[in-house]
């Protein structure tokens, strides 16, 4: 940890600037790490969840013709296949950080986000298409049971993926997790709206089934509008402002602090990084600054959850800030 005085904006030599020591270092990669596989194996056991029942559902729609179920189904596939890009992004945060991705490569899961809404949007889109045309072109439903059965079991295999993604993601800080978990839960009530295709089917309802199929894809827009305000604000750098509220409060219980300045927090992939301007009592030489910004940044790794690295800046204060305010 280099201390060299430095010009400050307010005309003030600024003491210090601390980063991580290589021992918090070591151990914040193997918590990276951890994160990383446990959100792989969250992908892996709801890919394998949500093919199965993707696989039951469409040979029922072979069978019965029904374009409910048939949007349901497409959606179960884009759902199993949005793990493509969220684990490809997940391997990609295990990579060490080089010359040009300087702050590593997890901003990969914020990418795969992206992916992920918009193929749930083309989905969702096709499944419009098709309850058009069976609008246009009415039929009836074949094996009216099988499909109720279908529904049901999209439904069970939706939710079991939906608890393990956001779980899971939110235990480790996965915006794309999360979000990918949140619209497996909305499916899952999709689903259940094929049952009730079924039952208008069998009562002769001819437009129950395409009108259902209608609904489902309506849905699933209404989440992954959700689901893309959510990844649209990470890529923003959008944090929640209770996070900056923890670590202010943390900074100004450390020694040696009189004022806290500025507090900056970004996500990268599923970990937090922060940004921090602090002021200490004038004259106090750099080695005292020096302690009070390695006192300040180890206090904030502890007070909030995901913090892996902090790099702290320390400058003395004004006359007015030689006091913190009660």
């Amino acid at each position: 940890m280099a201390s060299t005085p430095q010009g400050h904006g307010h005309g003030h030599g600024r003491f210090h600037a601390l980063r991580p020591h290589s021992h918090d270092t070591v151990d914040r990669v193997d918590a990276e790490l951890a994160a990383s596989r446990s959100g792989m194996r969250a992908l892996w056991v709801s890919l394998a969840v949500l093919g199965t029942t993707a696989v039951a559902q469409f040979a029922v729609v072979l069978v019965s013709g029904s374009v409910a179920l048939l949007s349901d189904t497409l959606h179960n596939v884009a759902d199993a296949l949005t793990a493509v890009p969220v684990g490809i992004a997940f391997l990609l945060a295990r990579r060490p950080a080089t010359t040009r991705f300087t702050y590593g490569y997890g901003r990969a899961e914020d990418v795969a986000g992206i992916v992920v809404v918009a193929v749930v949007l083309a989905s969702a889109a096709f499944a419009v298409y098709e309850s058009v045309r069976r609008f246009a072109e009415p039929s009836d439903v074949q094996a009216l049971w099988a499909v109720g059965a279908a529904g049901l079991a999209g439904a069970v295999g939706n939710e079991i993926a939906a608890q393990v993604r956001i779980r899971t993601g939110r235990r480790i800080g996965s915006a794309a997790l999360v979000a990918d978990g949140l619209h497996a839960r909305t499916d899952a009530l999709t689903s259940l709206a094929v049952v009730l295709s079924a039952g208008g089917a069998a009562l002769g309802w001819r437009w129950a089934d395409p009108a259902v199929g209608l609904a489902i894809a309506a849905a699933i827009l209404v989440v992954t509008w959700s689901a893309a305000k959510h990844v649209l604000a990470r890529l923003m750098d959008a944090v929640d402002p209770e996070l900056v509220e923890q670590a202010t409060t943390a900074l100004r219980g450390v020694d040696g602090v009189v004022g806290v300045d500025e507090v900056r927090l970004r996500w990268v992939g599923h970990t937090l990084r922060a940004e921090i301007e602090l002021a200490v009592p004038p004259g106090v030489t750099v080695e005292q600054a020096h302690r009070t910004a390695h006192a300040a940044e180890h206090e904030l790794t502890h007070a909030v959850p995901r913090l892996v690295a902090a790099t702290v800046h320390a400058h003395p204060a004004t006359p007015k800030a030689a006091t913190l305010p009660a």
